[in-house]
């Protein structure tokens, strides 16, 4: 279960907060350390992923408000066409509301939420089914083999991510 630092960063695509944290796995671990050693990369991999759900929500919520606000009062302010100034303003409005609308699917937070949103699940059960394995086994039945599924199941989950967040990119749906 050893793996280098890059050869990680290649294999799983972990994000740079990721990576820092994650740490390398230490060679002649037993079972019992490397379940703890993969529990704290599982706990801080979810915490990485509330935290961006948490950003891309608000980013989708504000985004989506402020397109909404603009759009209804550009329609109540070109209802007063005998204003000069409000017509302006109204116009101005559209224009600010046709450039959100057309930011918001550029950066597509909401879709990078609902990544973020997936790979927290995913990282909750990996979490629930590592603890499962620790609790119903002592630590002279924990093997090797049920740690490296764990950390298989860990890497997959970043795979994952990672060519979600790819694959949107090449679609044009955002930045990354």
């Amino acid at each position: 279960m050893r793996h280098g630092g890059s050869d990680r960063q290649q294999q799983f695509g972990l994000s740079p907060w990721a990576r820092a944290t994650a740490g390398e796995m230490r060679a002649g671990l037993s079972p019992h350390e490397a379940a703890a050693q993969l529990r704290e990369w599982v706990l801080l991999g979810n915490g990485y992923m509330r935290s961006r759900k948490i950003r891309f929500r608000r980013s989708a919520a504000i985004t989506k408000m402020a397109g909404l606000v603009m759009s209804a009062a550009a329609t109540i302010i070109l209802g007063i066409q005998n204003l000069t100034f409000w017509a302006g303003l109204g116009f101005s409005l559209v224009a600010l509301t046709t450039v959100l609308n057309s930011v918001e699917p550029f950066f597509n937070w909401r879709s990078r939420w609902v990544f973020a949103e997936e790979a927290q699940h995913q990282l909750y059960k990996l979490q629930d089914d590592l603890e499962r394995i620790v609790a119903t086994k002592g630590p002279a039945e924990l093997s090797h083999a049920d740690m490296e599924e764990i950390y298989l199941r860990y890497g997959d989950i970043w795979k994952k991510f990672g060519a979600q967040w790819l694959e949107e990119r090449r679609r044009g749906g955002g930045l990354g």
